[in-house]
């Protein structure tokens, strides 16, 4: 015999195991993390020209817009279009004219001699053949137009990809001069740790006056402050380069750009002409779109031959007597009709005024889009000319910086020694440290800063190729 349970030992059980359960932590699977990234400023060009949604846009932009050409082209060939249609109605016909309308529906056929509501099948089929072997020039336009639209959409996509190769240099740069400046600036925070233990074992020692300590002790705590700074600027500028890269949603990314400042090129940026540049070819690829259009406008007053071809059969159970059949005559196709000829097309007679209008429109909007071309050019060359300057006061700058650092680290030992000795204040000592400091962030950052130049120098060109061939050196 099989021992009954109690249903309060199974209750006790349920809320047994609920408990245990519910206590017991459940792992469950976390997404890892995605791994980090450790780029060169040359990947770090390259993975943004490849990954960046603007760029990717701009790809399918002129995919589209190539796919637009062969549409253009298409209307030289003929068209052929064909119908079938099936229908139930009645068969009630008047004698008079009609004007062209697209409400009610056509009828044909002789006048019954009374109306009636019985209804009968109708059938339909036909092909028409239609081809425009002439156009003077109305359809050469049109791929004109459509061909400028590609050069255009490429003309966008590479100054897109210049602005975002740009973008993620810059940001490539502003992160080794934020990290440079960090270890500057901390590099400070340790000198000043060294004095201000040395000045407390003088006031300890009472050979220098407790002032002393306090003023070591502040320009510790305000060397301190900058290095917190430092490092907010280079959080921002780490994110700034994650953003600009197009990488997923916490991607670590790393930099390796000690190469970069071990050397400065000596070897400038050739200059190219301006034409060259992405932001002339848009511009005058938009001129060349806007004077296609002022060539298909001109030649919509023209005059259009068709060389056409129908075939058509028709069926209907209505009888010319009048008789109507209940059956399915109207099924099948009873006459049979084709035929040819040449169709002449007159454009509108009195649209005069609007075709006027729409020409001198088209006009205007070429020399809309000459002028910003014109534009263009002017912009282009200001910021050839801005950047050779730039460039040439970077490197006097960096070339200088070794100078002016050489002497800020004597004098600071200098002070210090004087200091030691009993000849110096502590204002003195804290004034060379800080001059010191400013020299080494200045060292740091010339460096950087020629990169900054021969960036600049490259996008003005319209053409990155160069700076990285610079980058690539050792």
């Amino acid at each position: 015999m099989v021992p009954v349970i109690p249903r309060s030992h199974f209750s006790i059980a349920f809320i047994f195991l609920f408990h245990f359960f519910a206590m017991t932590p459940v792992a469950f699977a976390q997404p890892a993390a995605p791994p980090p990234m450790a780029l060169t400023l040359e990947q770090a060009i390259q993975y943004a020209a490849d990954h960046y949604p603007t760029v990717r846009a701009g790809i399918e932009q002129v995919n589209a817009s190539t796919a637009g050409v062969d549409v253009a082209r298409s209307a030289y060939l003929p068209r052929l279009d064909s119908l079938w249609q099936l229908n139930r109605a009645t068969a009630n016909n008047v004698f008079g004219q009609l004007l062209p309308q697209a409400t009610i529906p056509a009828l044909t056929g002789p006048v019954l001699p009374s109306a009636s509501s019985q209804n009968v099948w109708g059938s339909a089929a036909g092909a028409l053949f239609s081809w425009e072997p002439f156009d003077f020039g109305l359809r050469h336009a049109g791929v004109l137009g459509a061909e400028a639209t590609v050069i255009h959409a490429r003309a966008d996509e590479a100054l897109t990809r210049l602005d975002v190769q740009n973008a993620v240099a810059q940001a490539f740069l502003n992160v080794l001069a934020a990290q440079r400046a960090v270890a500057a600036v901390q590099a400070d925070v340790d000198r000043r740790n060294v004095l201000l233990r040395s000045v407390q074992t003088l006031v300890n020692n009472q050979l220098r006056p407790g002032a002393d300590a306090s003023r070591a002790d502040a320009e510790r705590a305000a060397a301190q402050t900058r290095v917190s700074q430092g490092q907010q600027a280079l959080l921002i500028a780490q994110a700034t380069l994650t953003r600009m890269l197009g990488v997923a949603a916490g991607t670590a990314v790393t930099i390796a750009g000690d190469p970069l400042l071990a050397h400065i090129p000596p070897a400038d940026i050739t200059p190219s002409a301006a034409t060259t540049h992405p932001l002339a070819q848009l511009r005058q690829a938009a001129v060349d779109q806007a004077r296609a259009s002022e060539q298909a406008v001109a030649r919509t007053d023209i005059p259009r031959l068709f060389v056409e071809s129908s075939v058509f059969a028709r069926g209907s159970g209505a009888k010319a007597n009048g008789l109507l059949d209940g059956g399915i005559d109207g099924f099948g196709l009873d006459r049979a009709n084709w035929a040819a000829g040449v169709q002449v097309i007159f454009p509108n007679v009195f649209d005069f005024s609007a075709r006027r209008a729409r020409t001198a429109a088209a006009a205007a909007s070429e020399r809309a889009k000459s002028a910003l071309y014109d534009e263009a050019l002017l912009t282009i060359t200001t910021e050839q000319q801005t950047a050779a300057a730039l460039l040439q006061t970077t490197r006097a700058i960096a070339a200088n910086t070794p100078v002016e650092l050489a002497a800020a680290r004597q004098s600071e030992m200098q002070a210090r020694a004087r200091y030691e000795a009993g000849l110096a204040s502590i204002i003195e000592i804290a004034d060379a440290q800080s001059l010191l400091s400013q020299a080494e962030v200045q060292d740091q950052l010339a460096r950087v800063d020629v990169w900054r130049a021969l960036l600049a120098a490259a996008t003005a060109q319209g053409d990155l190729a160069p700076f990285i061939t610079l980058v690539r050196q050792p």
